[in-house]
């Protein structure tokens, strides 16, 4: 089973809008990325099969396949990592989560499953998801 990572999309409203921002950070390369300063020590159980699990307003949305983990040195000289994804993204059953700094590792068994094609959850409002979820019903 792969190993995942969990992390939160700052300032996205919505799965749209955190496309939109992955869509805008691609900077002439065929896949999207997100950088962040710490690199996985578990590389070989995120590659292959891990995807990024993405915080968006208080619950876990969605979910982008993770195509590596390629290490960069930032312009002020900090080793970061850069972490390219497919371009895919899968809403899944939401879950809540609260706010966390950086990233967590997160295990298959913990992960949400990918929701149906076709299914309408992903288009409530994002203020109505968060009630929906904080009283069990989502």
């Amino acid at each position: 089973m792969p190993l995942h990572i969990i992390k939160l999309s700052v300032g996205s409203e919505d799965i749209d809008d955190m496309y939109k921002w992955l869509k805008d950070s691609k900077a002439g390369r065929d896949e999207f990325s997100h950088t962040t300063r710490m690199f996985p020590r578990r590389k070989e159980e995120i590659i292959p099969g891990g995807s990024l699990y993405w915080v968006i307003r208080g619950a876990v949305l969605c979910r982008t396949p993770i195509a590596d983990l390629v290490p960069v040195t930032g312009k002020d000289g900090i080793e970061r990592c850069r972490i390219e994804l497919k371009h895919q993204i899968f809403p899944v059953q939401p879950i809540p989560r609260r706010a966390f700094q950086g990233w967590r590792y997160f295990k298959d068994e913990d992960a949400p499953r990918d929701l149906p094609k076709g299914d309408r959850a992903k288009d409530i409002p994002p203020k109505m998801r968060k009630e929906l979820l904080e009283l069990g019903l989502l």
